[in-house]
């Protein structure tokens, strides 16, 4: 494993892992997830023909509906469980994963799906195709050629009007998704020093647009691949709220153009 910079910040939430099986593959497919029920569970099932090519990592936000039951886990070759005990919402889930899939696992690669079931798992390979090529950053787009997805109306436009026109100019790259969390990163990128994603400032969906960001802005090769990405009809299975979150999303777009984010010359903690 190479030897991490001695400038990375980890602030971390308090978790326990659970290994079910040791390290088989140099990639991991890392899932946050809290209390989908059904909709993981089927998931899981679907991601399980994949496992030769890449290990699964669940980061549980504290999920009480019985879908990340060990012995079901350990059953259809999840490799590991992470539970997260202390507070936090998405990106700490994520930031959580991060850390042990790159410093305590040493995978090269990570690709992360949504837990709620929306996401084409067939796609794994692509992102696993791209990393190997030397792409740092694989956006999952539905909306480019062979992407497929069925969103909700007032979404789509709020996402093509003002989210992705604004990501897209301040990562001086022409993004067509930047809501969709199926992404495929290089460990060289989520270990830059100059990016430092384990900053507990990245509590929830901020990591996500501020990773698109800086990805392109630090030199680093990105690509988008087609996706789908579908909704099942009569519901919207998401953690964000209509309004509480679309004010969310634009709160954080506007940290990102103040620069709140930015860690110039921010010293490790110790």
């Amino acid at each position: 494993m190479p030897a991490l910079k001695e400038n990375l910040i980890f602030e971390l939430p308090e978790f326990r892992p659970i290994e079910f099986f040791p390290k088989r593959t140099q990639f991991c497919v890392l899932i946050p997830v809290l209390n989908e029920g059904d909709r993981f569970r089927k998931q899981l099932e679907n991601l399980t023909p994949l496992v030769q090519l890449a290990d699964i990592i669940i980061a549980d936000g504290g999920s009480n509906d019985g879908s990340t039951d060990e012995n079901y886990l350990k059953s259809i070759g999840i490799r590991t469980l992470l539970i997260r005990t202390g507070k936090g919402k998405l990106g700490t889930d994520l930031r959580m994963g991060y850390y042990y899939s790159l410093i305590s696992a040493g995978y090269e690669g990570i690709i992360t799906i949504d837990g709620n079931g929306k996401d084409s798992v067939e796609n794994i390979p692509d992102f696993i195709r791209k990393l190997e090529e030397g792409y740092d950053f694989v956006q999952g787009s539905r909306f480019i050629r062979g992407g497929t997805e069925n969103t909700p109306f007032i979404r789509k436009i709020a996402m093509k009007t003002i989210h992705i026109p604004i990501i897209s100019l301040l990562a001086g790259f022409k993004y067509s998704d930047t809501t969709n969390g199926y992404r495929g990163h290089s460990r060289k990128l989520l270990l830059d020093e100059k990016i430092q994603i384990f900053r507990d400032v990245f509590i929830d969906y901020n990591i996500l647009a501020y990773i698109s960001v800086k990805t392109p802005r630090n030199g680093y090769r990105v690509i988008e691949i087609p996706v789908s990405r579908l909704y099942p009809f009569g519901e919207i299975p998401t953690k964000i709220s209509f309004f509480r979150g679309n004010l969310r999303l634009l709160r954080i777009l506007l940290d990102l153009i103040l620069g709140k984010y930015d860690c110039f010359n921010k010293q490790k903690k110790d």
